[in-house]
Parts: C-alpha cells; structure tokens; sequence
C-alpha cells in the first residue's frame, strides 16, 4: 500500500477495461485519478465502445477507494478537449505525476480489404491519440519540475507478428518509436517513458465477435471458451490470456519509484507469447 502515495495519475481509456484497471490499482497504492474516455462507438469498428455509465462506474470505484477523482469524456483524437482535462487536472489536484496513455481500439482484417477509415481511425486513435495525450500532460510535468513516470501502451503484436492485424500493428509499432523518443527527450527532466506490451487480455475488446472470428473463422458462433482453448498454445505458460490486473501492476510498477532508472523500456505482460 501507497507506492504511488500523493500521486497524480491520468489515464485515457479508463472507463472500462485495461484502463479501469489502471485508474483502480494506482488508486489503491494512493494516488488520484483523472479519467478519460470518449465513450462513443467508432463506426468503422464492429464493437461497440465504453459508455458514459462506465466512465461514472470507474470513477465510483476510484472515490470508493477514499482517492480523488476527476472523470472527462474526452475523446485523444480532441486535443483541445486533452489540454482542458490536463490543466484543469493541474489545477485541482495539483499537477500530474503519471500518464497512462492508454485508450486504443482493435480491428481485424486482410491488409488489402482494410479501407482508408478503418486505417485512419486505428492509426488516429492508437497512435496519434498517444502523442496528443503526452502532448497535452507532459508540459504540466515538466513545469512542475518534481519528474514523474509516462507509461505507453503498445502490444505483444510488435514484438512476434500477426496476421490481418496491419493498421494495429502498424499503430502500435509507433507507439514504441515514440516511447523511445521521448525517453530520450524528458530524461533531463527526471521523467521516464516506458511501454506494456500486453498480450491477449481478458475484456471487452478481445471477446468482441470480430476478434472471436479471427481466432475461430470456421465457428458459427465462437465463444470466449473457444478462444481460450485455441489460444492457450499460442504462449509458453498455456494461458491464452492474462487479465487487466497483470497489466495494470506492470503499469504500477513502471510508476512508481520501484522503478527510478527505469526508462526506454518495453515491458511485455504476454504470458510468453513472444517466445511461443
């Protein structure tokens, strides 16, 4: 208890899933939270998104924990809505002291049959939507002179390959050339940037029925079991996938001062995937 005690942290994404998970295990260790979610559908993607119901559950979760918390619908794609949140977090809490630039999407198809939204909206959102939310915090950091932690999420597809995943794949990959970059950019300022690279996790996202089909393209009707049972050859320790929470102590640790010299780093939570 209290590795990131009297911590700001923002997180993107935050309203259910990876994020959720995030905003309540940095709470848990003492921090204050700022949640972010756009909480509407992306109509070029075949699941539907968080919703506002959501983004309030988290942050109940979040003041249930006894942390402050502040909770926007704000979309990365909005940079003009991620520097309001930022400074107004800045403002009320006190600065902030841990990004979690977390919110991305998924889709699965051949490289060649993907349209130019389906590519814009991946590229937009999971990537760029990255560098807008460091774009809009890392200033408030680096004002406040006292350093702090900036943890990008990228993915285990990096690192091994995939197939009918290229705008995702391709999304993340910079997501990894940005890390580096700004790990050598902040150093001076005592900030750290590092990158998770999960690997198949338990929520919403991966259990939605375009990612089911992928897994599963000669069922009618594939379940989460099916899935599992497919993807438990897939890593070394046979689980097929790990839940929010692995994630989210990686992120933790990469947080807190546990992790002081710890910068430049991509951290995969992939069960052995890579190495499968």
């Amino acid at each position: 208890m209290g590795r990131v005690s009297g911590k700001v942290a923002f997180i993107t994404g935050a309203a259910r899933g990876q994020g959720r998970s995030h905003a309540v295990r940095l709470a848990q260790e003492g921090a204050d939270i700022v949640v972010v979610d756009s909480c509407a559908d992306v109509p070029s993607l075949e699941y539907p998104m968080a919703t506002i119901e959501d983004l309030r559950d988290t942050e109940k979760l979040v003041r249930d924990l006894g942390r402050r918390v502040l909770a926007r619908q704000v979309d990365v794609r909005d940079q003009a809505g991620l520097d309001e949140v930022a400074a107004e977090a800045a403002e009320r809490l006190g600065g902030i002291d841990i990004v979690s630039a977390n919110a991305g999407v998924v889709g699965c198809r051949p490289t060649f049959d993907l349209t130019d939204t389906e590519w814009q909206d991946m590229v937009d959102i999971n990537m760029t939507g990255v560098w807008r939310t460091v774009k809009a915090t890392v200033p408030h950091m680096v004002e406040a002179g006292r350093g702090g932690s900036v943890i990008l999420t990228s993915s285990v597809v990096t690192l091994v390959g995939a197939a009918n995943v290229a705008h995702y794949n391709a999304s993340k990959s910079g997501v990894v050339g940005l890390m580096q970059t700004l790990s050598a950019e902040l150093g001076r300022h005592g900030i750290r940037v590092n990158a998770v690279h999960p690997g198949n996790v338990a929520t919403d996202m991966l259990f939605s029925k375009s990612t089911l089909r992928v897994f599963c393209p000669d069922l009618d009707n594939p379940t989460p079991d099916d899935l599992r049972e497919r993807a438990r050859g897939s890593d070394v320790l046979g689980q097929g996938w790990v839940e929010a929470e692995d994630i989210s102590n990686a992120v933790l640790y990469l947080a807190s001062d546990e992790a002081r010299f710890v910068t430049g780093v991509s951290l995969p939570v992939d069960a052995g995937r890579r190495i499968g």
